[in-house]
């Protein structure tokens, strides 16, 4: 994965933890609980979701970072490709410059010169368009998870859902509070039902 995907995706990952830190969906006024001798507020519903863990076996998250891959391998192929083709009349007009008429020259130096800003122009466009899909896709990724979590909660009724990652905010998780699992499975179901999910599907099997 080149440099520019892995950036997108390390930002996804920052909504990602960002969706899930801290999310309050008590929907109203707590009830006043007591702190114990050791500070820890009793009475609080708390669980957490590992953020990499979910990421990497969410299966949007899986075929949006392959297809914006391809995107961007095609897309590089296609670059190259038209540079060297490019610099292929570059040398073809260097080897025959001498050979031309001053006009001739001039002419075709302004015309390969009009390709080169063309081809800077294309790539610029088609990096933006890209970027531009990733930044989509980076918000229904957010979107995805964050709608997941307040229907998962409506059952559980939990007052705080953390984001737990390494190097995060948080130093420990006691492990009978982790619903990654059930997270995961529940997203990747609703995924495998949706459109998207079955066009993904669909296409690996071609």
């Amino acid at each position: 994965m080149n440099n520019n995907t892995s950036l997108i995706w390390n930002i996804v990952l920052s909504i990602a933890v960002a969706v899930l830190f801290f999310l309050h969906f008590s929907g109203g006024k707590s009830e006043s609980v007591a702190a114990g001798s050791d500070g820890v507020v009793a009475g609080r519903r708390t669980v957490y979701v590992q953020v990499d863990s979910l990421l990497t076996n969410y299966d949007f998250f899986k075929d949006t970072k392959k297809a914006l891959e391809n995107k961007h391998f095609q897309l590089e192929n296609e670059l190259n490709t038209k540079g060297r083709s490019l610099q292929n009349e570059i040398a073809f007009f260097q080897q025959k410059a001498q050979t031309m008429t001053p006009d001739q020259a001039r002419s075709t130096e302004a015309q390969l010169g009009k390709k080169q800003q063309d081809l800077v122009a294309y790539r610029d466009q088609a990096m933006a368009g890209l970027q531009q899909e990733e930044a989509g896709k980076n918000e229904e990724l957010y979107k995805q998870i964050r709608s997941y979590i307040e229907k998962y909660n409506k059952d559980n009724k939990y007052e705080y859902v953390l984001g737990y990652s390494l190097g995060g905010g948080i130093l420990f998780a006691d492990k009978s509070l982790d619903v990654t699992q059930k997270v995961i499975e529940g997203l990747n179901k609703e995924y495998k039902g949706s459109d998207a999910g079955k066009a993904a599907a669909d296409s690996t099997k071609k």
